[in-house]
């Protein structure tokens, strides 16, 4: 018989590395601790963390949590350690719910839930559960008590790709921090860094990697020369670092706008939220599972172009929020910046866009979403 006031949360790693799916999960972890702390009847918690170590620096450390750092050399032995710890754990403490925090765990969660008849909810977030999956992690979704996801986008593809029913499926939305993402005048130091001083600036944060060109970084650039016969000041400033950038200083040289676009490399986390500032416009048509960086821009006050066919509908709401347009289409995008550089549009207004945004998707919205799930 399963433990009413017990969960468990097994992951890959939430601390050892940065990436989406990592800032994803400690979005979630945040929601869930601010839940156990309202509660009068507090649920003991365990969470399992392969690839974490105990001297990682852990934002969410308290006693209401139970942290399990599994991490060895060699990793072979972590994997062993975790069957071990986790079953004995889940034999004992017969937790109410496991959540497995990757479809790469999502075997061995099933594995030990089913035979002893405790549910397991499976969270996934995007790119890695599109496309079919191997037969033991189709079957460990399929036998999910519940799925979740980021977006519809996640979710069809995932349904589509891996025969999986819809109803199991439950959107738990990334967030935007409306504390650190605030609107304000564009920065005088950034101005003089980056030499843009009287310009109508175009920004993109994202990874420049060969195996990214989704991002839509290339298409803004195509852009470029339709954009300026409107303006001739126009500035696009590209945020972020990889090993596309070589291609996409070429491709600037041979449009002709070399001296159009700056490439700023990689910015801190800390200091994003001063280049949103800068820009009029913030524009990515991507493929995106959702695209958090949306979110920042328009908490910010900034108008953004996405792509329209991607998970980018739930941060734009459809298109209410923003410009959604053909992702690979260099005129859309150019005749998109030219209206968002207009500014004639409601979706150009600052303060009703970051209400709008944080309406659906702040921290507050997340802990209300998770509650209704827990």
């Amino acid at each position: 018989m399963s433990n009413p006031d017990h969960y468990s949360f097994v992951f890959l790693e939430i601390f050892s590395q940065e990436g989406g799916i990592q800032a994803y999960v400690k979005d979630i972890l945040q929601a869930y601790l601010s839940l156990i702390k309202q509660s009068s009847k507090l649920a003991k918690t365990d969470i399992f963390l392969l690839r974490d170590s105990p001297d990682c620096h852990n934002p969410f450390s308290t006693e209401l949590i139970n942290f399990h750092y599994l991490k060895t050399l060699p990793p072979w032995k972590g994997r062993i350690k975790l069957a071990y710890t986790l079953l004995i754990h889940l034999i004992q403490k017969r937790p109410k719910k496991v959540f497995c925090g990757h479809i790469n765990l999502a075997p061995l969660i099933q594995f030990f839930c089913q035979p002893l008849g405790i549910p397991y909810t499976v969270l996934t977030y995007g790119k890695e559960v599109w496309k079919p999956l191997p037969p033991q992690q189709q079957k460990a979704l399929q036998n999910a008590e519940a799925i979740w996801t980021i977006s519809r986008y996640s979710r069809d593809c995932l349904c589509q790709a891996n025969n999986i029913d819809p109803k199991t499926v439950e959107i738990l939305p990334c967030i935007v921090d409306g504390n650190q993402f605030t609107p304000g005048k564009k920065p005088i130091e950034l101005i003089e860094k980056y030499d843009l001083k009287d310009a109508k600036i175009l920004m993109t944060v994202a990874r420049l990697w060969s195996g990214d060109i989704y991002k839509g970084v290339d298409v803004t650039i195509r852009a470029l020369p339709k954009i300026l016969q409107s303006f001739p000041n126009i500035r696009y400033l590209i945020i972020g670092r990889g090993d596309d950038r070589p291609r996409l200083e070429q491709l600037t040289k041979a449009l002709g706008v070399g001296d159009r676009v700056i490439f700023a490399g990689f910015v801190p986390n800390e200091d994003l939220a001063n280049h949103y500032r800068v820009a009029d416009a913030y524009i990515m048509p991507s493929q995106e599972g959702f695209g958090i960086v949306y979110l920042e821009a328009m908490a910010c006050g900034i108008p953004v172009l996405s792509g329209d066919a991607d998970g980018s509908a739930d941060p734009l709401q459809d298109g209410k929020l923003g410009w959604r347009v053909p992702h690979r289409d260099s005129d859309a995008v150019a005749q998109g910046c030219l209206e968002i550089l207009q500014g004639n549009d409601q979706r150009c207004h600052g303060e009703w866009l970051r209400q709008e945004t944080l309406d659906q998707f702040s921290p507050e919205a997340l802990s209300q979403k998770l509650a209704q799930l827990l």
